[in-house]
């Protein structure tokens, strides 16, 4: 019986000497599905994104990717996914069409010159088919890379920190490319920093300290928290030195010049605010939770819980 499932794997544990840095990972993808990463540096998300796609063996655990076992069937499964890396990986020295040529005989494609043509079109690369890699910006670089891994039509990208360094407007074109990738079937990996881009992830899964503490829609996520949350815009540092450290209030999120004050129980939250709700230099709104003030819990949670292990 054919599996719904792209990625399905259980129980995954990596080890690197006696640290585990990734511990009973268990997941599951559905094809077309984006689903992103998020988590401090050194959380594990890397190494949890290659286990899945055979690049990386575990220590324990079993699952299967594309149907291909990520144990036994490495060497195949590697063969029908693309890799984006954090860094540009590609010869600054040559041209973009000459590094696509190169990526087209390593996997010893036909029609050499046809595909990398396509390739450069799809990605709006035409125009510069004969410039130099290295003088490209970093955003044309992001494109290029992308170019490069989905020369041999892969089924599944891998995308580490794919955006990282490169300006609003790359990203946002980035992203539009990858959601219109995902409904011609492409299924898709990303880590990612950024919580505008986890947003536009399918699902999300939330990694630190090696351990995956939380899975879902990003709206699943907001909801699971039990955030009730406050907004205050105004003069807000002399209110937030006055409230920092009450008990009742589970965590104050900054957005610019405004607080996202967050607490668990709606009585006790409202006793700790009220104080300083008629202020006149303070304006008070009823708000839904962010995305970001949950990862911030979460990450703070996760800090707590391994801080021995994390020193």
């Amino acid at each position: 019986m054919d599996s719904p499932w792209i990625i399905d794997v259980a129980g995954l544990n990596k080890y690197y000497g006696t640290k585990r840095v990734v511990a009973d990972l268990t997941m599951q993808v559905k094809r077309g599905e984006i689903y992103g990463f998020v988590g401090p540096n050194g959380s594990g998300k890397t190494t949890s994104i290659r286990m899945m796609c055979g690049l990386l063996t575990p220590d324990s655990g079993t699952g299967h990717t594309l149907g291909y076992d990520i144990v036994h069937e490495a060497g195949e499964l590697k063969r029908h996914i693309g890799y984006m890396t954090q860094r540009f990986g590609l010869y600054e020295d040559l041209t973009l069409r000459e590094n696509l040529d190169f990526i087209a005989r390593i996997y010893g494609m036909n029609h050499r010159k046809q595909r990398v043509e396509q390739t450069l079109k799809r990605l709006g690369l035409s125009g510069r088919r004969d410039q130099l890699a290295g003088t490209l910006s970093g955003g044309w670089k992001q494109r290029l890379a992308l170019a490069a891994c989905m020369m041999h039509e892969p089924q599944l990208l891998l995308l580490d920190e794919p955006t990282a360094g490169v300006d609003p407007k790359a990203r946002r074109d980035f992203w539009d490319e990858i959601h219109q990738l995902a409904i011609e079937g492409m299924t898709v990996l990303v880590s990612t920093h950024y919580m505008d881009e986890a947003e536009r992830c399918h699902r999300l899964g939330y990694i630190a300290y090696g351990e995956l503490l939380a899975s879902g829609t990003p709206q699943q996520l907001v909801d699971r928290s039990g955030f009730i949350t406050w907004q205050v815009t105004g003069h807000i540092e002399v209110l937030l030195a006055a409230i920092s450290n009450h008990p009742s209030i589970t965590l104050i999120t900054r957005f610019g010049n405004s607080l996202h004050i967050n607490g668990m129980d709606e009585g006790l939250l409202q006793q700790a605010i009220i104080p300083f709700l008629n202020q006149p230099d303070l304006h008070w709104e009823r708000t839904k939770p962010a995305l970001e003030d949950v990862f911030i819990y979460l990450m703070q949670q996760s800090m707590d819980n391994f801080s021995s292990e994390a020193s």
